[in-house]
């Protein structure tokens, strides 16, 4: 531990009044200040600084003495210098309670993670500005419970944020803060109420991505609602290949403990259902999981049930072949294969081998990769993906796929044409996009139409302005980072704190860092 002491100040040397700012000469008294500043050389350092205690010689003010203070080493009320006080409030802001207190000790400065927490909230926040371009979104905060983040467009820095998304909340905050020209949010009915009350006069607009991402969920509705046209996205050879392999390997006759059980649960399940009762009632009654009863209930057989999902491809499918001709030979050592596999390049595991012989031992083919149909999920993504940017596989199924399946071939020439209005910012076409989009005949789409409608002005404003809320949703990504960094246990005043410093605190040293040569 290094200590440093200072000599006594110049009694001549004028200080001012921290009351009046009166300077002043005349000496009261001396008194010693224990300082702790930054590290020297990885050891603590501490100064005993001797100062003075002044008379205020203006008649006028209220302090008779004050004590002076040294610039850039003193504040006042504080045992740190301001060096170290700023090192504290950025490693907290940074790292907050915890994490801060373990960044200090390297820095072989003690103070513990309450203290860190106390020294972060004592930092004010920068003074609010009302911006121009307002971005409004809500984030999950606890569980079930949402908040509301506001991001200044224009300087992509957070304003504030607080629990709860409720539209009066939000009004209020517009009210208290007037100036706002344009508004820019998610298809929300709450922010858009709460924007007309709040900011008549601002300029709504419905984020380009959340539309799109709205009309990417209604087109994975309508290929789920389709579920069984999805297997027509494979090749013909594929399934000609593969009906007969499927039907050979099924039975009328249930031959292990597993298959026994389907067969039991099954014929349990359909004598229930057949005679009305419900998927929940059936399960209370069986002990099953209403998942559970669901498949059994939707399947035509029991084998379908035991049906294992058609294998993904893996490094060992190009020696299948080898395999099959040494079984042949006579060949039937899992170790032996293995190893002769090795030789002509497979790097995969001896367990894989081992599980790939063994319906050979039971006189059964090999287990050969077949392609699996796409899931909702996949075939939405198909339709979405803009047709440059498809490859190969998607150009040679997606095809197939629309021209079997009517729903989803209506469903992508939509999609398509909004996607041109969104790449040429041309909301002319709107109006009868929504017409086409409402006489459909299928529900997400009709209901998708009914809601745009009624926000028609903010979506056109959104397809055809530059505004959008991708300031949001990277403000978002850094509230998850945040609130991960506290382990969720942050309360909103102190999530807010740091949200709003730490996004600061990098454009601070952003601007330092390019200012330099």
């Amino acid at each position: 531990m290094l200590w440093w002491r200072s000599v006594p100040a110049r009694d001549r040397v004028f200080a001012g009044c921290t009351g009046c700012g009166h300077l002043s000469t005349w000496c009261h008294s001396r008194y010693a200040r224990h300082l702790s500043d930054v590290t020297l050389a990885g050891r603590p350092l501490h100064i005993d600084l001797s100062v003075r205690r002044l008379y205020c010689e203006n008649t006028s003010c209220p302090k008779v003495t004050f004590a002076e203070q040294v610039p850039g080493l003193t504040v006042r009320y504080q045992r740190r210098t301001p060096q170290l006080q700023h090192l504290l409030e950025d490693v907290g802001v940074v790292l907050a309670g915890r994490g801060g207190s373990r960044m200090l000790r390297i820095l072989n400065i003690r103070l513990s993670r309450v203290a860190v927490l106390s020294q972060l909230m004592r930092v004010p926040l920068p003074p609010l500005v009302t911006p121009q371009v307002l971005g409004v979104d809500d984030f999950a905060l606890y569980g079930g419970s949402y908040g509301t983040l506001l991001v200044n467009a224009t300087t992509r820095l957070p304003l504030t944020l607080w629990e709860g998304r409720d539209a009066e909340q939000l009004g209020r905050w517009l009210r208290e803060h007037p100036g706002v020209e344009v508004a820019c949010r998610d298809g929300s009915l709450t922010y858009r109420q709460g924007i007309t009350s709040g900011a008549p006069e601002a300029v709504q607009v419905s984020d380009r991505f959340h539309l799109w991402q709205g009309l990417s969920r209604r087109v994975q509705d309508i290929a789920s609602a389709h579920r069984g046209c999805l297997p027509a996205a494979l090749p013909p050879t594929g399934e000609s290949n593969s009906a007969p392999g499927e039907e050979s390997v099924e039975n009328t006759t249930a031959d292990t403990r597993a298959e026994r059980h389907a067969r039991r649960l099954f014929e349990a399940v359909q004598a229930l259902t057949r005679s009305g009762r419900s998927h929940s009632s059936v399960a209370r009654e069986l002990g099953l999981n209403r998942r559970t009863v669901s498949k059994y209930a939707r399947a035509r057989t029991w084998q379908e049930v035991m049906r294992r999902p058609p294998r993904k491809f893996s490094a060992l499918d190009p020696y299948l072949d080898y395999l099959q001709q040494r079984w042949d030979e006579g060949q039937h050592s899992a170790k032996v294969l293995h190893e002769e596999l090795q030789t002509k390049g497979y790097l995969g595991h001896y367990q894989r081998v081992k599980m790939a012989v063994a319906p050979l031992r039971r006189g059964l083919p090999l287990d050969e990769p077949r392609e699996r149909p796409p899931s909702p999920r996949e075939a939405a993504r198909w339709i979405m993906t803009h047709p440059h940017r498809r490859s190969p596989h998607i150009n040679d199924r997606l095809p197939r796929l629309l021209d079997h399946c009517p729903e989803l071939r209506t469903a992508h020439d939509l999609v398509r044409r909004f996607a041109a209005m969104l790449d040429n910012r041309d909301g002319t076409h709107l109006p009868e996009w929504l017409d086409d989009l409402a006489i459909t005949g299928l529900a997400p789409l009709t209901g998708l139409a009914r809601a745009l409608r009624e926000d028609r002005d903010a979506v056109a404003k959104g397809i055809t302005t530059p505004y959008n809320s991708g300031v949001n949703e990277g403000r978002i990504t850094d509230v998850k980072l945040q609130k991960r960094i506290m382990a969720g246990r942050a309360g909103v005043r102190l999530l807010r704190h740091r949200v709003v410093l730490i996004a600061h605190l990098r454009r601070r040293y952003a601007d330092q860092s390019s200012v330099r040569p």
